[in-house]
């Protein structure tokens, strides 16, 4: 993978999130989705890791102000480059929404309009955030298409997206919300649904695209191969709470494995290895005091 540029002696985080809860009141209690979560984000690859309903997306969500009623968001502070969003009000947050941090989700299926044409809904992000006109916005996203490896962009940009393979709605979307030259993307699994050629070349696109532009990439994933291969940390989850936070070199260190977290070493037990086979995978244990 590429060298991410190191950030520059005394240049602040691009983001600083400090006791961030994400809670749903529902009519039988509260569900804890995401419980105190601390970190901070510079110009690298974090990759946030944990089984389902961790609350991997539900992190990515609170920080865009995605997470919808009845879910409440807290924080002590969560700080875009200085500026402290939770005391900003929310037409500001929605500025900094697609300009200055982007998400990519899970399937381009479910988030791409049906009835607009790829190219229509690239520029329509374009427009939007860079205050452009409409040739320019085209030419924009051809070239951003070109960007992420599609072939004839000029042809794909009139395609609809039921006409695109599940790799190129992937691109697309990556195409979309990479467009506006946000400091923060946050992709939420954007391989998963993909096939291992096609998961090499999304995440060869990703880092290129990251490095050169000197961003922030969170990186969410249930898969701790990828992970350890492509971030340079990770953040571990486990029912909304940080187990622990530690370089992705680590996750391969046989050596480093006993220093661990238990949930982290329950984690790295279930993944088959072809080096060291097992007759049977270990079975994921959780200790109810792990979220005390």
């Amino acid at each position: 993978m590429t060298e991410i540029r190191a950030p520059m002696a005394g240049e602040p985080p691009l983001l600083e999130v400090d006791n961030l809860k994400v809670d749903f009141h529902t009519a039988t209690g509260i569900v804890h989705a995401v419980r105190g979560l601390s970190f901070s984000l510079g110009r690298e690859r974090l990759g946030i890791v944990g089984e389902s309903g961790s609350g991997k997306s539900m992190t990515g969500r609170a920080i865009l102000d995605l997470i919808p009623h009845p879910g409440v968001v807290t924080a002590d502070r969560m700080a875009f480059r200085g500026r402290d969003l939770v005391q900003m009000e929310r037409k500001e947050r929605r500025k900094l929404r697609g300009r200055h941090i982007s998400m990519v989700m899970q399937d381009p299926k479910f988030s791409l309009n049906p009835v607009e044409t790829v190219g229509n809904q690239i520029a329509e992000a374009y427009r939007i955030h860079r205050k452009a006109g409409g040739r320019e916005a085209r030419e924009r996203s051809l070239a951003m298409l070109e960007a992420v490896q599609i072939r004839e962009p000029a042809r794909v940009y009139d395609l609809y997206p039921h006409e695109v393979s599940g790799g190129m709605g992937q691109r697309v979307m990556i195409a979309m919300m990479l467009i506006a030259e946000p400091e923060i993307l946050i992709a939420d699994e954007p391989t998963s649904a993909l096939d291992v050629t096609v998961q090499l070349q999304i995440l060869k696109i990703l880092d290129e695209l990251v490095s050169e532009r000197g961003m922030g990439l969170i990186f969410i994933s249930h898969d701790l191969h990828l992970v350890q291969s492509f971030c340079d940390r990770v953040i571990v989850m486990y029912g909304g709470k940080v187990m622990e936070t530690l370089p992705a070199a680590e996750l391969a260190d046989l050596s480093a494995r006993d220093r661990r977290h238990p949930y982290t070493r329950g984690l790295l037990g279930c993944l088959p290895d072809l080096d060291h086979p097992q007759a049977k995978l270990a079975t994921l244990t959780r200790d109810p005091a792990w979220l005390a």
